[in-house]
């Protein structure tokens, strides 16, 4: 029974020694980690301290040069602006032809069909004059010629011997002229009105016309050259708010000493980090040494706990078992004794670095997060006057830090943070009206002279009037047509003279014959000379009668429509031009007002957001605190805690580790228990005294 119950106290013992142990050797890790991290985190924290100060400083001192840069970026739009200028007349006067093009060839083309039909026209009207003469002419001849026959048939074919010449006789009867062009009415009058016409060539001029309206992108250029060079005068000037803009931001004397003031703290922190980093590395070296130390004392308690479980177990040779046993024991009072001599530095380092980091973790970086150190340096009393960044600064006006931080952490203006908005205002400074009225009032003056246009020349104006007032609807054309539709002659010569020839033969007396057949062979000739002559003459007017009695009334009427739309379009396309011309100004100003527009807002967002913005101060301010707090004291925090826990788990390794040191000599306490019964591994038998 006793034996068991030392087996269990034993047992219970070497548990809790490798428990200990166990946990030892997590933090004994864990503090070699974090004393690894902070040995890593301590030099780029130590040289981001002059890196952000050395930013800090240029945060106001090199505003002007940056501002002065980006003014000068205003020539990018300028040279969008000139490039537009360049080709604003031609593509003024491409608008001004696009959108006149189709009116402007309807009209043409109309002029051109309508000088056509004045030159056929004036070319019937003038044959028909000198056909109609000729007729006239001819007419009193053949009815001499016609009437001389016809007396003398008459008398032939009433003689007493003529057989069968009652049919003829009253044939020869109706030998007389049919058609009496005396009767139509006279052109005469009209003639004399288009006497000369046309006196434009319609074909040329009206090519002329369609040259010079097809020109108008280069008259256009060509007029509006001097404008677009005054523009262009006007744009390459800069605005009076750009010019400004650097030498205007307030070169006060805070600048300086923000410059001054962080020169010297970034001076003076140079040694404080370099002792920082040296005294680190030797905090490094402690760290490893304990560290080590640690796991050390970890390894003894675990070669010793195996060492005496393995004497315990290995029972068949006791020799071997007892010197395992006690090789065991050694090596867990090696690592007592370690314990003990690492305790004191230990603690020494755990109360050290608590105190360091848990009071700037507590002091600083919570109240740094929650923003109450802002607050504590914001009340009055709390720092020195020197101190103070109204007084750093130079501002009459007091800051407060929160609001300042607030403010930044915000993206406002540097400005507007120090209370400057009254001796700087951005807004003015980019505004633009001035100079954009100065580019509208030059763009009122362009023009475009549509004087060239003309579309219809002065002799072709007086052509279609002429046309217009030349009576040629009002003749009277069906008098024309009644006379042509009547034979020349109302009987028909050639049957005429075939029944005469066949009277010849017939009669008994060969002297009536002979004269019949005389007759019969004038009146052939005479049809030959001068009724058909006199018929080719009528068909002749009966074509330009016709063409006039179709032509002419559509043609007066498109003679007044064409004369009216070309008086209309000459009053009207200045007007047009002009409208179109402004229109496209209108939009020439607002594209290229785009582009400064788009230049005022980059400049406002480059400023606001980037070169006086005091954004990098709460950046810098934050970085701070980051690097403070998260990369040094958190692992430095977390490095002294795994150190605590190792100092905290050495006193049970201590007295776990003696008193299971005690359990690894089984011969040498079995010999010394006084109760060796239940313990022996073998039996001794005992030495008894003999009687003798």
């Amino acid at each position: 029974m006793e034996h068991k119950e030392l087996a269990c106290e034993r047992g219970t013992f070497m548990t809790f020694l490798l428990l200990t142990t166990l946990v030892l050797l997590i933090g004994g890790v864990c503090a070699f980690v974090t004393n690894q991290r902070v040995h890593e985190q301590t030099g780029p924290s130590a040289k981001a301290v002059p890196e952000t100060l050395l930013s800090l400083r240029g945060l106001v001192s090199n505003v002007p040069q940056e501002l002065q840069a980006v003014a000068q970026q205003f020539s990018l739009p300028q040279k969008h602006v000139l490039k537009d200028l360049d080709g604003i007349a031609t593509s003024i006067g491409n608008t001004i032809h696009s959108q006149l093009s189709g009116t402007v060839y309807e009209t043409l083309a109309s002029l051109r069909s309508l000088g056509q039909a004045l030159q056929v026209s004036v070319d019937h009207l003038r044959a028909l004059n000198a056909t109609l003469l000729e007729l006239q002419d001819r007419q009193q001849d053949l009815g001499r010629a016609v009437s001389l026959r016809r007396e003398r048939l008459h008398d032939l074919l009433q003689e007493p011997g003529c057989r069968g010449c009652t049919e003829s006789l009253r044939r020869a009867g109706d030998l007389e002229l049919g058609a009496d062009f005396g009767q139509v009415p006279h052109v005469d009058d009209a003639l004399r009105r288009l006497k000369g016409i046309p006196e434009a060539n319609f074909s040329s001029m009206v090519q002329e016309e369609n040259n010079t309206f097809n020109a108008l992108p280069l008259l256009a250029s060509l007029q509006m050259a001097d404008v677009v060079k005054e523009l262009k005068k006007a744009v390459a000037q800069q605005p009076r708010g750009l010019k400004t803009l650097a030498k205007a931001f307030p070169d006060w004397e805070a600048a300086y000493r923000w410059s001054q003031a962080l020169e010297k703290v970034e001076n003076s922190s140079r040694p404080y980090l370099k002792e920082v980093q040296r005294y680190e590395k030797y905090r490094w070296i402690l760290g490893c040494g304990l560290c080590s130390m640690v796991l050390l004392v970890v390894v003894c308690n675990l070669v010793g706990l195996n060492l005496g479980i393995w004497g315990l177990s290995a029972r068949e040779d006791p020799s071997h078992s007892e010197a395992k046993g006690r090789a065991g024991a050694r090596v867990l009072n090696v690592g007592v004794c370690l314990s003990f001599l690492i305790a004191a530095p230990l603690i020494l380092l755990v109360f050290s670095t608590f105190l360091v980091g848990g009071n700037v973790q507590t002091l600083v970086c919570r109240s740094w997060e929650s923003g109450e150190l802002y607050k504590f340096a914001d009340t009055p009393g709390n720092l020195p006057s020197s101190m103070n960044l109204s007084y750093l600064l130079g501002l009459k006006k007091n800051i407060s830090i929160l609001l300042a931080y607030q403010q930044c952490r915000e993206g406002a203006a540097l400005w507007r943070v120090l209370q400057l908005n009254d001796s700087y205002d951005l807004e003015a400074y980019l505004d633009m009206s001035q100079y954009t009225a100065s580019l509208e009032q030059e763009l009122q003056n362009l023009k475009v002279n549509l004087e060239n246009v003309d579309l219809l020349s002065p002799a072709g104006h007086r052509d279609l009037q002429a046309l217009q007032s030349s009576g040629l609807g009002s003749l009277q054309y069906p008098d024309f047509l009644i006379q042509i539709q009547k034979p020349v002659v109302n009987t028909d010569m050639e049957k005429l003279a075939q029944e005469l020839e066949g009277l010849a033969q017939s009669q008994g007396s060969s002297q009536l014959g002979k004269q019949l057949q005389e007759e019969a062979h004038r009146l052939r000739n005479l049809y030959q000379e001068k009724v058909l002559p006199q018929q080719s003459l009528v068909a002749k007017l009966n074509i330009s009668v016709r063409v006039l009695a179709s032509s002419t009334p559509k043609l007066q009427l498109e003679t007044s429509s064409v004369l009216d739309r070309i008086t209309h379009l000459k009053g009207t396309l200045p007007t047009w031009a002009t409208r179109i011309l402004r229109n496209e100004s209108e939009c020439f100003l607002t594209r290229e007002m785009g582009y400064f527009s788009q230049y005022t807002a980059w400049v406002r967002e480059e400023v606001t957001q980037h070169i006086a913005t005091c954004q990098p101060l709460s950046g810098a301010l934050d970085n701070g605190r980051v690097v403070l707090c998260d990369m040094m004291a958190d692992p430095w925090n977390a490095f002294w805690f795994c150190l605590g826990w190792c100092t905290f788990f050495l006193v049970p390794s201590i007295i776990f580790a003696i008193k299971t040191s005690k359990y690894c000599h089984p011969i040498w306490k079995r010999l010394s228990s006084s109760s060796s019964e239940e313990t022996q591994l073998f039996h001794i038998p005992r030495v008894t005294s003999l009687k003798l």
